[in-house]
């Protein structure tokens, strides 16, 4: 044990009682009752009382009255019970105390611009982040984060996987997102790419002959920062020759039991259950939805057909949700509003409060329309009438925002689940070309293979995501593994074949010296932990994360480069036009 401490702070019991300690740690709080002085000492397993008595240690006493708060401490003294009127219930060391014979500071503290586990504004928590890790919350995530990628890996092995470590910097392909670009100085105006996902190097690997990869990879994706996104992430990075779909959904589902079972939490029932990627979008208006709550979308096509409501009529879809409220003018007049950012013109409804129907559109409505989707006393049903893919946008949002506002998720069990069959191609909305749903080396099922070409969009991939609760986990497929069908996907894509030579020139060629049969997935570290450990973002996971902007508080990157530097490299610096100087992260 080092001569710092022979214990934690929070690691001391009753059973204690009389054994002499030496402790080190920050000093939480210190109270001064004349003579006596308590110190509560904390670490990262816990706190506990140190008394301090000018009659047993005068030194230590002295010591004492020059503590402040986060001044980091050294004390060595005896386990003593506290007094039965001196018990803290609500603190795991909250029986004992050490009595404090020698007191060191090891190092002081100037006054801190928040409170240790104060709730402040979260770009204050980021520009001193070290203050922040001290908290409970940061202790407790990051150490879940350790304790989860140690499962997973312990999983990895005992499935006979080889952990396998592939470049950062390799050249940019077209993944679905804006590549980070390194310059090079030896070979001016050339550049790497900073790896997206180690896609292709995995797929070298099952052709290398390695048969089971995984990797808990760093990737980079240039995109704008959200509650599940930053510029740097981690994903569990799979690998595996000769296996279908359902060999891939096992090994994940494996490390999602390992990863609840190693943080003493029921893990999910196994196997998940799955819903094609057209079941989704009609079902719920969406290919990620929340599945703790029902609220499915409903069908009113056909049973609007002759409606006297033109809207209904006229429309090629109407489809309904009914939710278990009754809404005011005022709330609906917003639930119409939230409809309209999703690409509605309007949004109808019918309300039953208490047996009477409110709506603007009853009158227009028939007995067997009403008969067909009336709402039950106590609920609202909400329309959208438009083209199939307005109408599952439109209620697919609303479906989202409900859940959240009338808190149907809450008290539910988790939902895991895959969606499954995806299109292979969808309509690229500003060129009009095709282009892929997942990335261009995911196989379509065999008995679409033959019409890649004649009927892009007819094509389903063998392409799968995970989802937790309504956020995606991560994506996977059955790769491509003979170079005509990797070709004939370019070739849907615009690309000929000079372009395909240029950019997978070295694909192409794996793939015609005997290339295995294999299918893999990527989860998303971050997104995981941040469900398991109950927060809203991923930033709390993270020890060190951007902020929206794209910039770092804790140390005000990105930085301006000196002219110097950027003229060794080859590169000049233009900014666009009207464009201000972008603030630092701070």
């Amino acid at each position: 044990m080092s001569t710092w401490r022979d214990t934690t702070c929070g690691a001391l019991r009753g059973s204690d009682k009389g054994r002499r300690v030496t402790l080190a740690g920050w000093a939480d709080t210190r109270r001064d009752h004349g003579g006596l002085v308590f110190v509560d000492l904390r670490d990262y397993s816990g706190k506990v009382q140190l008394v301090l008595n000018p009659e047993r240690a005068p030194e230590a006493s002295a010591v004492a009255h020059e503590i402040r708060n986060e001044f980091v401490l050294q004390a060595e003294g005896e386990v003593v019970r506290r007094a039965p009127e001196a018990v803290n219930p609500n603190l795991p060391t909250g029986e004992i105390e050490v009595q404090v014979d020698t007191l060191r500071i090891l190092s002081r503290s100037e006054p801190l611009p928040f409170q240790i586990g104060e709730e402040v504004d979260e770009l204050l928590r980021l520009r001193y982040r070290w203050l922040d890790m001290r908290g409970e919350r940061m202790q407790r995530n990051l150490r879940l984060s350790h304790t989860v990628i140690q499962a997973i890996r312990n999983a990895m092995d005992e499935l006979d996987f080889v952990d396998v470590w592939t470049p950062s910097m390799t050249k940019g392909t077209p993944e679905g997102a804006r590549d980070f670009l390194v310059p090079v100085r030896l070979q001016p105006g050339r550049f790497f790419a900073l790896a997206q996902s180690p896609q292709l190097f995995k797929q070298l690997c099952m052709v290398g002959g390695l048969d089971r990869y995984y990797q808990i990879a760093t990737c980079w994706r240039d995109e704008d920062l959200r509650a599940d996104r930053q510029f740097e992430f981690r994903q569990l990075d799979l690998e595996m020759s000769f296996v279908d779909r359902e060999d891939v959904l096992a090994v994940m589902e494996q490390a999602v039991v390992a990863s609840f079972e190693a943080l003493g939490r029921v893990p999910p029932a196994t196997p998940f259950p799955h819903l094609t990627y057209e079941e989704a979008i009609r079902r719920y208006g969406s290919d990620k939805p929340d599945l703790r709550y029902g609220l499915e979308i409903e069908d009113a096509t056909e049973a609007t057909r002759a409606s006297q409501f033109g809207v209904f009529a006229n429309a090629p879809v109407v489809r309904y949700l009914i939710v278990p409220r009754v809404f005011s003018r005022a709330e609906l007049a917003r639930l119409e509003e939230i409809a309209k950012e999703w690409g509605a013109k309007g949004l109808a409804y019918l309300v039953n409060d208490n047996g009477e129907i409110r709506s603007p559109i009853a009158k227009f409505l028939s007995e067997q329309e009403l008969a067909a989707f009336g709402p039950e006393p106590g609920t609202t049903v909400l329309f959208a009438a438009a083209d199939e893919h307005t109408v599952g946008r439109v209620l697919g949002g609303l479906r989202v925002h409900l859940g959240r506002e009338l808190e149907l998720a809450e008290g539910r069990p988790d939902a895991f689940h895959w969606v499954t069959d995806f299109p292979l191609f969808e309509r690229d909305e500003d060129s009009g070309r095709w282009t892929f749903l997942h990335h261009p080396f995911t196989a379509p099922v065999p008995a679409d293979e033959q019409r890649i070409e004649a009927d892009p969009g007819g094509v389903v991939g063998q392409h799968y995501d995970l989802v937790w609760n309504g956020w995606e986990l991560g994506s996977g497929s059955i790769r491509i593994h003979r170079a005509e069908v990797q070709e004939a996907v370019f070739r849907v894509m615009g690309m000929a074949e000079e372009e395909q030579r240029a950019k997978f020139g070295f694909l192409l060629d794996a793939l015609q010296m005997g290339a295995p049969p294999h299918g893999g997935f990527a989860m998303g570290i971050e997104r995981f932990l941040a469900l398991m450990a109950g927060e809203p973002d991923i930033r709390q996971v993270i020890p060190f994360p951007k902020v929206a902007s794209g910039g770092d508080p804790l140390t005000g990157a990105p930085t301006p480069i000196p002219d110097t530097v950027l003229k060794e490299l080859g590169i000049a610096v233009i900014a666009p036009k009207g464009q201000a100087q972008v603030p630092d992260g701070r």
